[in-house]
């Protein structure tokens, strides 16, 4: 295994900082049982007594929901840790775990729902937009661009292989439009939207900004449909979140530019505005930069922190259905930060120049991670060709940093 390989080079074990209980999301007595709030949320209270033992012997953590161990584990450094032992129970709940409830995520442009489980964790769905092999028109404005559910699941893995660790778990799942959708929605305006097509299958749109119409209506055959299943990170409530606009954010015009777009010395400006101004925040946003350059995303107009972690933490890498739209041609735009900061980390230049060798050449990690999940393939293999050439690139524009 190429990826087993990866995970045990010694760029992938770069001691982290300890981590204090002030670095933890939640501190949580491991002794102390939960009960899970069965509002709907994924809420979950501390038992006023503290059992320490439950009568199986093991402690109340052994017996928490993967969903719940994830939450717990999230600190200021990372949101799950390299070789993260629940990464494939979480996934393989994600696959497989029945689905008691499906309304429609409000907000957003397009199509999304959350689904419940049993155990009371939540996913975000992404239902099939589009076929592997279909590229986004080239004369589409990205904001008008289908989100993919593949993307999502890709993504996932893509940072993961970068060592960024900023994306929440995402699998593949075929779902029943009839039994985990119709059936048990209690979603009175997704419901109206249910119909049975001239061809026999179930179909419904939901009610979005875009693509919410008998026109673009999701069709099961007659009633599976492929998405992509998200781990839903702690609710609001628990874990406050700030969502910062991104200074390279584009224009969302059709035919104005943004600033950056001007301005060959903006970078500049923004090295001078907090929290740009300290700290590695700027280099993070490097970070996310290369991970979209190499998934061909345009749509990075926000990114969101942890609001107990202040502005010395990670960035969340989320919403990322609009990448691997296209693999015929790149988007150089979407490099901007790295080409007018000339900055990059030194790990993660290292890392990208192992990436680009053979025996750890990116595309075919990304494939063998993608191999696991339900729907493989995930990517079809153009997209996995065009990683090693943007990879490429992004190696070329560092060194014409480093050359001037």
């Amino acid at each position: 295994s190429k990826l087993a390989a990866l995970f045990k080079h010694p760029l992938y074990n770069i001691p982290m900082p300890e981590v204090t209980e002030k670095d933890k999301l939640f501190v949580v007595n491991p002794m102390e049982r939960f009960s899970l709030r069965s509002s709907g949320s994924d809420e979950w209270v501390s038992s006023s007594k503290a059992e320490t033992l439950l009568p199986t012997g093991k402690t109340a953590y052994d017996t928490y929901p993967a969903w719940l161990k994830f939450h717990v584990g999230i600190n200021r450094y990372e949101l799950y840790p390299r070789r993260d032992p629940l990464m494939p129970t979480l996934l393989q709940d994600l696959a497989t775990q029945r689905i008691i409830s499906s309304v429609q995520k409000s907000g957003g442009t397009q199509i999304k729902l959350i689904m419940t489980f049993p155990n009371y964790g939540q996913a975000l769905f992404k239902p099939m937009k589009q076929t592997r092999d279909q590229e986004t028109p080239i004369d589409f404005f990205y904001f008008s661009d289908f989100e993919r559910h593949n993307a999502e699941i890709a993504a996932f893995h893509l940072d993961r292989i970068l060592d960024f660790r900023r994306i929440p778990p995402v699998s593949g799942r075929l779902v029943n439009i009839t039994k985990d959708i119709r059936d048990i929605t209690t979603d009175k305006k997704l419901a109206k939207t249910f119909f049975i097509s001239p061809a026999g299958n179930v179909c419904f749109y939901g009610e979005c900004s875009y693509y919410c119409s008998t026109e673009h209506a999701l069709c099961g055959k007659p009633d599976q449909l492929e998405g992509s299943m998200a781990a839903l990170l702690p609710d609001k409530t628990l874990a406050k979140r700030r969502s910062w606009r991104s200074p390279w954010r584009r224009s969302y015009h059709k035919s104005k530019k943004a600033e950056w777009e001007l301005n060959p010395n903006y970078c500049a400006q923004v090295r001078e505005t907090p929290p740009y101004d300290r700290g590695h925040r700027l280099l993070d946003l490097i970070d996310m930069t290369v991970l979209d350059f190499l998934m061909g995303n345009m749509d990075r107009h926000h990114y969101e922190t942890f609001e107990k972690f202040g502005n010395d933490t990670f960035l969340l890498h989320l919403d990322n259905g609009r990448g691997f739209g296209t693999h015929s041609r790149d988007e150089p735009s979407i490099l901007a930060p790295l080409q007018q900061c000339c900055s990059i980390k030194k790990s993660t230049y290292l890392r990208l120049q192992l990436l680009a060798t053979k025996p750890y050449r990116l595309s075919d990690l990304l494939w063998e991670a993608l191999a696991t999940d339900p729907l493989s393939p995930v990517l079809a293999e153009p997209h996995l060709r065009a990683l090693d050439r943007r990879l490429g690139k992004v190696l070329e524009a560092v060194g014409r940093c480093l050359a001037g």
